[in-house]
């Protein structure tokens, strides 16, 4: 027979037969350099690799079976090298599932854990079988269903967007939609989240950032608490890197996997938003020691996990094991991982959950210019796509500010979120950290690395955020002093205790209008502060209509109305949309904030801190009043781009003066937190108040102002 080999690789006729035959399946030796199972005109090509397994035999089991009905042995004239590739031929992709089992020495303090007995998922699947119905333990072994990818992208463009131009909406894709109040047809899934595409377009962000999409068991470590089950919702403990979560969508998608995700992201291009993928590559969900085997662990796991001395498993993930991703085979894992999601799902970014582990050596130990970072860094396919790392990991190690970039990896800025959390709730002694986080946190990001050559950083290495999955909502950032996590059933020791936030004068829910009064400007502080920051903004999705977690700052087990959206909210808090709409139409309108600009005309530098008087470039350590200048030439518009924020987190009123604009210009107010009593707290275009040289700032308030000619 013939056929046209797989898309990998160049398109040419290859004449093919069997060559041989095995439990009654013809077959032949397969593509070696194709990793997974690919589908092929009459038959499916099987290629896995082990390096310390000794054999690996190929399990076809029927739909929803736990007994293979056939098993293949690989023949030794099958392997080359540590890889096994094998077609067989007579294979209906749609009647079976499959799995491998290997052998090999079982000798745990080396690190060998080999079980001839295991069924193993194929690192490589691209779709988990049993896992379709959330909440629903599979009835048998992790098993791979052939995917016959189908999907028609045409000539859409890949997004060349700068990273400082991204406005990023952090959100979990079944709790954005599972709550009833959202009002969409298919609850819960991919196509959920397509319905909201409008709602997404309206409020104005540019990127969606979502948490773990790939396939995760959600039943692993389920418990009751309360009456409740608790699952692993938020799905940082990865089964399969290569498959898409089957429960996420509307429905049924046997051996086309991840069609449902492909049209959700195709539809967010076309309305201008981007799609970054929350990717989890410090852990697996094996666990420990005392964790189940059913993949890595059995095909080779001394290689893809760091192991002590003993045999032990290294936790500098916090969840059990760490992936040893700087061993070369898993280097090429995750490398050719994050292509097929660029290639094959058009993903236009990834951030990396506890990144700091991607640069640990195999025994654990930081490296200086990790291989995969670097790697990463520079491969063609990649080229465009945004690197994002979340710069620290469970084991201690702090990177902030120091992740080696090589030019293009950027940073979850932790300390713009403590600094700005701590300023604005009052901290006095956060004055110039918070002033330079504004600023772009140049004192980070604005030296050389040291790697290859250094690189310059700047605010396109910056992912400011005050609130994500992690932690607090915005909403109860300024509703609680303390965490409340008493649901989770840990006796609310779970969670962080560090959250610099203020409750207003009461705890939690309040009838007191006052209270009430204060947190929505607080909200409000918090949303200008952050559009009004040089680096790349991210906020968490409901933070824009005053969604709360109830105080619960660690809902990673709450598949339920504590971490649903509830958008009964959006109605209710109409005017946090409308102002989290405004700020962020009007950083899209002022480059000024986002990055350097030809110099201003008006001779006015591109950064500038200055205190209460506009004219004193500097401010005290202990200040509790001060503003920002972002200035530059708008060759666009022909006209200097001036903004002056400024912040006064102090509970009396301040007066302030503005910089003198030299080229008949003025400064117009354009935000004010505090309002004017009237429910207004921002002026578009046309509408706003002339201010001559001062201005009085209300307490606790955010006044942005805009310059301008007469």
């Amino acid at each position: 027979m013939k056929f046209y080999s797989h898309k990998s690789r160049l398109d040419f006729p290859v004449s093919v037969s069997p060559m041989g035959e095995i439990e009654g399946f013809p077959v032949r030796p397969g593509m070696f350099d194709v990793n997974g199972a690919t589908a092929l005109p009459g038959g499916v090509n099987f290629t896995v690799h082990t390096h310390d397994g000794t054999s690996v035999e190929l399990l076809l089991f029927h739909k929803k079976e736990d007994e293979p009905y056939a098993v293949l042995p690989f023949p030794e004239t099958y392997r080359i090298g540590d890889v096994y590739s094998m077609i067989v031929f007579g294979l209906n992709i749609e009647e079976f599932e499959y799995a491998y089992r290997v052998d090999g020495p079982n000798e745990p303090k080396k690190g060998l854990m080999f079980q001839k007995t295991e069924v193993l998922l194929d690192p490589y699947a691209r779709a988990v079988a049993g896992q379709r119905i959330w909440g629903e333990q599979p009835s048998h072994s992790y098993h791979a269903r052939v995917v016959q990818d189908v999907f028609d992208w045409g000539d859409m463009p890949q997004s060349k967007r700068e990273l400082s131009d991204l406005i990023i909406y952090e959100l979990h894709v079944r709790g954005f939609t599972k709550h009833a109040s959202s009002g969409v047809a298919h609850r819960g899934t991919f196509a959920g989240l397509m319905e909201k595409i409008p709602y997404l377009k309206e409020l104005g962000i540019n990127a969606v950032e979502l948490m773990p999409i790939f396939e995760f068991d959600e039943t692993r470590n389920s418990r009751e608490v309360n009456g409740k089950k608790l699952l692993e919702y938020w799905g940082y403990n990865t089964i399969s890197f290569f498959a898409p979560n089957t429960s996420y969508t509307a429905s049924e998608e046997y051996n086309q996997e991840g069609t449902e995700l492909k049209e959700l992201i195709r539809e967010l291009h076309k309305n201008g938003i981007e799609v970054i993928l929350d990717v989890v590559f410090n852990h697996t969900a094996e666990g420990n020691e005392m964790g189940p085997t059913f993949s890595f662990k059995g095909f080779d796991n001394r290689i893809y996990y760091m192991l002590t001395p003993d045999g032990n498993y290294y936790n500098f993930s916090g969840c059990g094991n760490t992936l040893n991703c700087n061993h070369p085979i898993v280097q090429q894992m995750i490398l050719e991982c994050l292509r097929y999601w660029t290639v094959s799902y058009r993903v236009d970014g990834f951030r990396f959950d506890l990144a700091s582990i991607l640069g640990r050596n195999t025994d654990g130990s930081p490296m200086n210019n990790p291989p995969l970072l670097k790697s990463l860094a520079y491969d063609p396919v990649l080229a465009n796509v945004k690197l994002i790392a979340e710069a620290w990991d469970a084991g201690g190690m702090y990177q902030v500010g120091s992740f080696p970039a090589s030019r293009r990896w950027a940073e979850w800025n932790g300390r713009y979120r403590d600094t700005i959390r701590g300023f604005l709730k009052g901290d006095n002694w956060e004055a110039h950290p918070a002033a330079w986080s504004i600023a772009g946190s140049e004192d980070l990001y604005g030296g050389f690395h040291l790697d290859d050559g250094g690189s310059y950083a700047g605010y396109n290495s910056c992912v400011n955020f005050l609130t994500c999955h992690d932690g607090f909502t915005l909403y109860d950032l300024y509703a609680y002093n303390e965490k409340h996590n008493w649901n989770n059933g840990w006796n609310n020791t779970d969670g962080s205790n560090n959250n610099r936030s203020w409750n207003c004068g009461e705890e939690g829910e309040t009838s007191n209008t006052e209270v009430q009064t204060l947190r929505r400007r607080m909200i409000r502080n918090a949303c200008a502060v952050l559009m009004c920051s040089r680096g790349t903004p991210m906020f968490l999705s409901g933070d824009e209509f005053g969604n709360t977690q109830y105080g619960n700052n660690n809902c990673y087990c709450q598949d339920n109305e504590i971490s649903w959206l509830d958008w009964s909210l959006f109605e209710k808090n109409r005017e946090l949309f409308e102002f989290f709409r405004f700020m962020i139409a009007y950083r899209k309108a002022h480059p000024a904030i986002r990055k350097r600009l030809p110099d201003a005309v008006c001779g006015m530098e591109p950064v500038r801190i200055h205190d209460t008087q506009a004219e004193k470039l500097s401010i005290a350590p202990d200040a509790r009043t001060f503003a920002l200048s972002f200035a530059g030439y708008n060759r666009k518009k022909g006209e200097d781009d001036l903004v002056y924020v400024a912040i006064n987190t102090y509970w009396e009123d301040v007066r302030i003066t503005l910089p003198v604009l030299k080229t008949n210009g003025s400064w117009y107010l354009s935000v004010n937190t505090w309002g004017d009593g009237q429910g207004r707290y921002f002026y578009p275009e046309g509408t706003e108040t002339r201010i001559a040289s001062e201005f009085i700032m209300r307490p606790r308030s955010v006044a942005v102002f805009t310059g301008r000619k007469f």
